[in-house]
């Protein structure tokens, strides 16, 4: 850090990577990786980022606190973060910034502490349980909190790396891997609970994401494809952007409508999309599709029509949530912010146009028969190159001052 950002540069954050430590020699690509994310998300923000020995580091001045923890708590390949006070290495020095952080605690209702000490730098005279010890003592002597080594209502974390870090308060994240190490796919976003959870898990798993949803005006009404664009911009917080690409499919679902045997017109949508998703993959670079698809959900999702499904895909179809049920789908979905938006009452085209009595176990040759009736690739290409395109960024939802909005784990 230049010498005359140490003045401005008063508050300082540190970042636990998890799963990031696994990979081997590979491990300096992911670390570089995570490190160009939180530099991007922060790009209009004063702020510094590093990464050292296994921690991810950020300073910036006061008025920038907000923003730099909005993206924490949204930065892929961290388990958490900390406020943390970065003190000489001294005992005394130590002693007082742990004091400090019980005297907040005993404020805020702990009646007990205790100390967990990491000597990163063995240079330091004092072992991890001597640091322990002395840092103690200054809060025992004082009688402020009592000392409780099993159970405490606060735990006070010193490490001891190339400055002394000390914080009390952790607040988990999101773990996984950084952004833009797993490739790129295309996400098939609905206005529902399960594709923006979807989503999620992929950007998760370190891939890029871009989306696309069908949209059937005056079927579909502009407040659907709103809640869509909500969904999209959620996701670019955790994804650092996304392009959500939306594509007129009236025309199509009235050919649907026209030509297929009712049971068979969602299964017909779902290949129709697919095909047009195809599309859009390849020229967008994606080497997958994405689907927020569940064994069983419902009736497009039986493991026969999604095998048919499957069938009408040119790259690989991923389906993260195929295995989780309901439940754990909504509770993901709280905790990432898209559930309010999701459950907004409108109806995107699926639903409006699903038949009575759908079929439930389809097979590839009666389905592909049934699509050639439908003659729709002119209408699929037409669709296409009337797309639509929004891009949203994290950086724009924090350059507008909207850095309070819902974080990771709010309810």
């Amino acid at each position: 850090m230049a010498e005359h950002d140490r003045d401005r540069f008063t508050e300082r954050y540190l970042g636990k990577v998890g799963e990031l430590t696994l990979k081997g020699t590979n491990l300096h690509q992911f670390e570089t990786q995570l490190v160009k994310n939180l530099r991007s998300a922060l790009g209009s923000v004063d702020s510094h980022v590093w990464l050292q020995s296994g921690r991810l580091y950020v300073s910036c001045p006061p008025e920038a606190c907000s923003a730099v923890e909005f993206s924490l708590d949204h930065l892929m390949g961290i388990t958490g973060w900390a406020k943390v006070r970065a003190v000489r290495k001294s005992i005394g020095d130590i002693s007082d910034a742990v004091y400090d952080c019980a005297r907040e605690a005993a404020c805020g209702g702990a009646a007990s502490f205790k100390i967990e000490a990491r000597r990163e730098d063995k240079r330091f005279p004092l072992t991890s349980y001597q640091i322990c010890t002395e840092a103690a003592g200054k809060v025992y002597d004082s009688g402020l909190l009592p000392v409780n080594v099993h159970s405490p209502d606060v735990v006070i974390h010193v490490e001891v790396r190339d400055e002394c870090y000390v914080y009390a308060s952790q607040k988990k994240t999101c773990r996984g891997l950084p952004v833009g190490v797993s490739g790129k796919g295309l996400l098939l976003l609905s206005g529902g609970l399960d594709s923006p959870v979807a989503g999620w898990r992929m950007l998760s798993r370190g891939m890029r994401l871009e989306c696309v949803y069908f949209h059937s005006y005056p079927y579909t009404s502009e407040e659907a494809q709103k809640k869509v664009q909500d969904l999209a911009r959620i996701l670019a917080t955790y994804g650092l952007e996304t392009h959500l690409n939306v594509i007129p499919f009236t025309d199509v679902q009235m050919r649907i409508k026209e030509r297929s045997p009712e049971p068979y017109r969602t299964l017909m949508l779902r290949l129709c999309m697919m095909k047009c998703s195809s599309i859009l993959a390849e020229r967008i670079g994606a080497q997958c599709l994405v689907t927020g698809e569940s064994l069983g959900q419902v009736a497009s999702q039986t493991i026969e029509n999604m095998s048919v499904t499957e069938a009408f895909c040119s790259l690989p179809l991923l389906r993260p949530l195929v295995g989780t049920d309901k439940e754990a789908i909504v509770e993901t979905a709280r905790a990432i912010g898209t559930y309010d938006t999701s459950i907004l009452p409108y109806e995107d085209c699926c639903v409006l146009f699903s038949p009575r009595h759908p079929v439930l176990r389809a097979n590839v040759e009666e389905a592909t028969s049934l699509f050639r009736q439908l003659d729709c690739a002119e209408l699929l290409q037409k669709a296409f190159e009337s797309r639509t395109l929004f891009r949203y960024t994290l950086r724009d939802v924090i350059r507008a001052e909207k850095v309070h909005t819902q974080p990771l784990g709010a309810k």
